[in-house]
Order: structure tokens, then C-alpha cells, then sequence
């Protein structure tokens, strides 16, 4: 069996080495890069199942690699988790609306850093089982191919966003919550992330053009989808 691939883009040599021996003991293959440029190329040669990225790295940092990979239409679709020693929201919030799926602020637990990953591969592998095919108007979702097309035009989502819409659709009509969001499509609950959930709908909103009114936020609750 092949074993998920990741590459680890981190230019401090002991966490480096601190990452690599976590990932391996978890049964990942794993590769590294300590700079922007070095990620990049690493990622033409082989391309990861995911990506751990420091912000802060020598060369182009983490935000313009992450940049380079959602602009580019063979590599868009890798999840990205991002490693910072930022503690700023202001930084966290600029990484996920750039598209990147995660983010981890150092220090960080191997142990939850390892349930992250395991949470985002699943949301990037997954499929919906309710239904093949949902569609209103002129916006469709086909969960089979994760595609959701708009006046029959692609939309971009990012494996955490279309879970995020996916879960939505399936619970229209009833407000959910942002903890049960975090749990359903994050896989997780810890405190202080309920944000994550918050800058991921203002992003997917941008995404759904006119749709985006069907989204609708529930004060000090959460959302409901109303499409």
C-alpha cells in the first residue's frame, strides 16, 4: 500500500527534523524543503498528497508559495496546512483566505498537528454520500466529482471549502452550529478555532458570487444554508 506523501516546508533545522520524525513514526512519506523556492520545485518533481508550510521561510515565504499553488491548475487542489510562530489572527486569517485548508500555531502537539492532517486528508479523499447530484437555479454541486458549477461555470473550491458547502447543503434549513461545523468538516474541536470556520464561509461566499445570499449567518450561532 502506497503511503500518503507530504512534504514539509520548514527552514529551522530542529523542528524540521522534530516534524519528520513525527510524520514517519505516523506512517507518512516524507520529503522536505527549508525554502519558497525549494518547495516549489519539490512539489513540480513529485507532487504531495499534502503540504506542511512555515510562513516564515527564506525566498518567497509562505504565503506567496501558497499563492503559487492555488494559482496554478495542476497543483491548486493539494491541501495546504500552515506552520506559524504568529500568534497574530490577522496572519492566520490572510493563510486561509489565500487557501490554504489548516493552520497550526507554534509551539504545536505532534499529537494534534498528526489529527490535523489526518482531518484534512480525509476531507480532500472524501465523498458525499447523500446524493450524486444538487442543483437550484443555475447552481449546481455534483458530489460524486466535487465540482460546483455556477450559470454552468467551474468554481474553485478548495477540498475544505467544498466540504464546508457539502455540509451545508445536506443540513438546509437548519442552523448549524460552529462547533458542529469544526467537528463535521474539520474533524476537530479545540478552543479559539471557531474563527477558522468564520473566515472559511466569508471566502466561499466570494466564491458563490449571487449565491452567496443563501449562506446565511445566524447570529452567535452559526449558519444556515437557505438555497
Amino acid at each position: 500500500m502506497t503511503k500518503t506523501y507530504i512534504l514539509v516546508v520548514e527552514d529551522d533545522h530542529d523542528i524540521l527534523q522534530l516534524l519528520r520524525y513525527n510524520l514517519q513514526t505516523a506512517g507518512f512519506d516524507v520529503a522536505t524543503a527549508q525554502d519558497g523556492y525549494e518547495a516549489l520545485e519539490s512539489v513540480k518533481q513529485r507532487q504531495p498528497d499534502l503540504m506542511l508550510l512555515d510562513l516564515m521561510i527564506p525566498g518567497l515565504d509562505g504565503f506567496e508559495v501558497c499563492k503559487e499553488l492555488k494559482r496554478n491548475g495542476t497543483f491548486k487542489h493539494i491541501p495546504v496546512i500552515m506552520l506559524t510562530a504568529r500568534g497574530e489572527e490577522v496572519d492566520r486569517i490572510v493563510g486561509l483566505e489565500l487557501g490554504a485548508d489548516d493552520y497550526v500555531v507554534k509551539p504545536f502537539s505532534p499529537r494534534e498537528l498528526i489529527l490535523r492532517i489526518r482531518a484534512v486528508l480525509r476531507r480532500s479523499t472524501q465523498e458525499e454520500p447523500e446524493s450524486l447530484l444538487w442543483q437550484r437555479e443555475g447552481f449546481q454541486v455534483d458530489f460524486e466529482a466535487h465540482k460546483v458549477l455556477i450559470d454552468s461555470v467551474d468554481v474553485a473550491l478548495t477540498a475544505t471549502e467544498f466540504k464546508l458547502l457539502a455540509e451545508l447543503i445536506k443540513g438546509r434549513g437548519k442552523v448549524l452550529t460552529r462547533d458542529h461545523l469544526l467537528d463535521t468538516v474539520w474533524g476537530y474541536q479545540f478552543e479559539g478555532y471557531a474563527r477558522t470556520v468564520d473566515t472559511h464561509v466569508r471566502r466561499l461566499r466570494q466564491k458563490l458570487e449571487g449565491y452567496s445570499r443563501w449562506v446565511e449567518t445566524v447570529r452567535g450561532v452559526g449558519y444556515r444554508f437557505r438555497g
